[in-house]
């Protein structure tokens, strides 16, 4: 449910000439929605728990030196759709992961502190005068 459609629900709500069974169907239409995205919430944790079952089953089988590490990984992924097909994918997929790691850098640094007090303010050049 977007954000707007929450606003409409409120001001619906606030509406003195909403009637009773408004309100019952609103609220039937608001347990379904949060059944459907409970449901949805489910699926995204099972799909996230398999592949980061994967994940470590690779990294686990490359410390021990198997033959094919990735095999677990490549079967998830193969499970999903979501195997690379060609060269320009490769590249593409690899172009986003550094993006997305610097994105996540940069989300994960500090963010810098003003200095406090009173602001200088920082004049250029000499010849420049006030109007008054």
């Amino acid at each position: 449910m977007t954000r707007s459609e929450f606003d409409d629900i409120r001001a619906f709500l606030a509406d003195e000439a909403t009637h009773a069974g408004d309100l019952l169907r609103i609220a039937r239409t608001l347990i379904d929605d949060l059944e459907h995205a409970r449901m949805r919430e489910a699926v995204l944790r099972t799909h996230y728990l398999r592949l980061l079952t994967a994940a470590r089953a690779t990294v686990a089988a490359d410390t021990v030196g198997e033959a094919e590490p990735l095999a677990f990984l490549r079967h998830e992924l193969a499970e999903r759709g979501q195997l690379p097909e060609d060269g320009e994918a490769v590249q593409r997929i690899l172009s986003d992961a550094r993006a997305a790691a610097a994105l996540l850098a940069c989300l994960e640094e500090p963010a810098p502190r003003r200095p406090r007090g009173m602001r200088l303010r920082r004049c250029v050049g000499t010849g420049r005068t006030l109007r008054r």
